[in-house]
């Protein structure tokens, strides 16, 4: 079931210039993980041999997540085939695919029994299906084993093969998430093998297939208020029903520095923006991630308005 092949990693090359780390404000400082549920997380990932984004992406809301009980699983290995300059995720080839992963995934969210679960993964641009057939069996199994739980999927950058994202949406998850990260004009700069126009074709597509739609970008990088109001836009005309935006923590020296620490203040005036628009919620904060409440996003925040403006509109889908 597992072909196996030892993973060639490469050492993050990934942007930028070597320097001491800024110190956090207050507003950033999280408390250690403890206490019992973190610890029966702790002892189901590594009983299953499972991988998680809290860990390889460094995510400052480990120990709150853990320590309620639930934990946002990373399939598809820990190696990722893109270098993007933001993420603490090793970059590299995979060398093998884990057919069992599903099962494994799907018993430990069963065994924490939680409400909502989130799934997240790699790139893997090596696969000609970008490891979409992994992603449909995980969500089937998951029905399978837990038929009560929600389900909301973190899917990467399928590079256009919209076959593949089909197969993906075939499985109806409540939510479908894919993450734009950063503004139009940074691209580039922050994720250098992904394009701004293909991920936004990509969550229109994700919403004309009737499924609610989310995503989330970073803060801090060097981008305008302007600029943030322009992806908000995009997003909008995009069909997108939840945005989350937090702030860019440098996970180690040779990753992209951090431009700006941005206030607690002004990411309500980013959340306020977003509401105006007409998106269903925007959970905005320096702490948030895609996954941060996420069970919160299941269903509309705002009495159903943008869904009903957005039914009287076809989506639009961006020329590439």
């Amino acid at each position: 079931m597992t072909h196996e092949e030892n993973p060639i990693v490469i050492e993050p090359s990934k942007a930028t210039v070597a320097m001491d780390l800024p110190r956090k404000p207050s507003w950033l400082r999280v408390k250690l993980p403890t206490g019992p549920e973190y610890r029966k997380v702790r002892g189901l990932v590594d009983q299953y041999k499972l991988h998680t984004i809290c860990e390889s992406g460094n995510c400052p809301n480990m120990g709150e997540c853990w320590g309620a009980g639930t934990a946002t699983f990373m399939i598809l290995g820990n190696v990722c085939t893109r270098a993007c300059s933001f993420c603490a995720v090793a970059t590299g080839r995979p060398g093998f695919l884990d057919l069992e992963e599903p099962y494994r995934v799907a018993e430990a969210i069963r065994r924490m029994g939680v409400q909502h679960a989130v799934i997240t993964s790699v790139n893997r641009d090596e696969l000609p299906d970008r490891g979409a057939g992994v992603w449909a069996a995980t969500v089937r199994e998951l029905r399978r084993q837990s038929p009560a739980t929600t389900i909301e999927t973190l899917i990467p950058d399928v590079k256009g093969n919209w076959q593949a994202l089909d197969t993906i949406l075939a499985q109806r998850p409540e939510v479908v998430s894919h993450n734009m990260e950063t503004v139009v004009r940074l691209y580039r700069q922050v994720r250098p093998q992904a394009r701004y126009e293909r991920s936004l074709e990509q969550l229109a597509r994700i919403k004309a297939a009737g499924l609610r739609t989310k995503t989330g970008f970073m803060v801090g990088l060097g981008e305008t208020p302007d600029e943030v109001h322009q992806i908000l836009a995009d997003l909008m005309q995009c069909g997108v029903d939840v945005v989350t935006i937090g702030q860019y923590l440098q996970p180690t020296k040779l990753h992209l520095p951090v431009h700006e620490f941005i206030t607690p203040e002004r990411f309500k005036e980013y959340a306020a923006m977003g509401m105006e628009m007409g998106f269903d919620w925007v959970e905005s904060g320096p702490l948030v991630r895609s996954s941060y409440h996420a069970e919160r996003h299941i269903y509309p925040r705002n009495g159903g308005i943008s869904a009903e403006r957005r039914s009287s509109k076809p989506v639009s889908l961006p020329v590439l």
